[in-house]
């Protein structure tokens, strides 16, 4: 029996699924960090062979039997990498036609109903891709950060809180809540040694303090919200920028987001959405409602010649299954 492959390789774990024909998961797996700038291309390679054979060892089926593979590489951002990605891919046995693109183009696949629009993802960094109707031509953030003028993940977040902490501290700023937040989360006994601390690299101001800046947000502390909207307005400009560079601006897609930072709902998105219509008024927003690796899957069924359009709620739906 011929099969289908779909791999997404992130920066904290990697997944994968087989894939039928009918587009019924029969074989799924879970597996650590796979971005090259991480782990490098020999960890990319090593989590690539094992997840994929962990998932056919589930689904019964042989390197030999997959037909399409389609693959989400967290890293993959530019085509100078592309060889080199490409020949871990081969390395592992893998001979099937194969599709490797930037992990966001597989949220895209997953979440726009028509396979293709602008996907914007806000999780521990932040990214921003997209792709017009054909795919022929994509738009891309450079994923650089802060250092390129991208935000906000909750990593840029976070350093804005430092800023803003910083500000309050020196008389530049407002008061806020935030202090307290940092003193607490580094034991330090006060600003003057919390800032002493940072300065000299024993603090650190982990990404993961994002959701308690929400709270805070929601209590009413204004730099917080502040802050919070400052990031919606960045995430509206990073799509706007890939509109522009595919000349979206008067046509209507999906923008879908990706990441946890979403979670914090319309406090984030409100002011990404205002954004974004002054510059495509018809861009509807939607969150993806399914592990992105679907959308890998849904790129191998493609690669093997399979019309995806009928099969793309089943795969979705499946694949929430698989992953929980």
């Amino acid at each position: 029996m011929s099969c289908y492959l779909g791999i997404d390789v992130g920066s904290s774990k990697t997944e994968a699924l087989v894939v039928d024909a009918t587009g019924r998961v029969i074989g799924a797996a879970r597996g650590g960090a796979g971005n090259h700038e991480t782990v490098g291309y020999d960890g990319l390679e090593q989590v690539l062979r094992q997840v994929t054979t962990q998932a056919l060892a589930q689904a019964g089926q042989t390197l030999d039997q997959v037909v399409g593979a389609g693959l989400g590489l967290a890293g993959l951002d530019w085509d100078l990498e592309r060889a080199d990605h490409i020949a871990r891919v081969r390395a592992i046995g893998l001979t099937a036609p194969v599709m490797a693109v930037n992990d966001a183009l597989i949220g895209l696949v997953a979440g726009a109903a028509e396979g293709w629009g602008i996907a914007v993802v806000s999780g521990t960094g932040c990214n921003c891709w997209g792709w017009d109707r054909e795919r022929r031509r994509a738009g891309q953030m450079t994923g650089g950060g802060l250092w390129m003028g991208e935000a906000a993940g909750a990593t840029e977040l976070m350093a804005r809180v430092v800023v803003a902490v910083s500000h309050a501290w020196t008389r530049r700023g407002p008061t806020t809540r935030l202090t307290d937040l940092l003193l607490e989360h580094t034991g330090a006994a006060d600003p003057t040694e919390l800032f002493y601390g940072l300065m000299d690299a024993r603090y650190r101001i982990p990404a993961g303090l994002a959701p308690r800046v929400f709270a805070l947000a929601d209590d009413g502390d204004a730099v917080a919200q502040g802050l919070i909207e400052w990031a919606g307005g960045e995430l509206g400009e990073l799509v706007n920028g890939v509109a522009r560079q595919l000349s979206f601006e008067a046509l209507a897609f999906d923008v879908v987001m990706l990441g946890s930072l979403f979670n914090g709902g319309a406090r984030l998105i409100d002011p990404m959405r205002e954004r974004v219509q002054a510059v495509v008024p018809q861009a509807r927003f939607v969150r993806l409602a399914a592990p992105p690796v679907a959308g890998a899957a849904l790129l191998g069924l493609e690669q093997g010649g399979v019309e995806v359009a009928p099969l793309r709620e089943r795969v979705l739906v499946e694949t929430r299954a698989a992953f929980g």
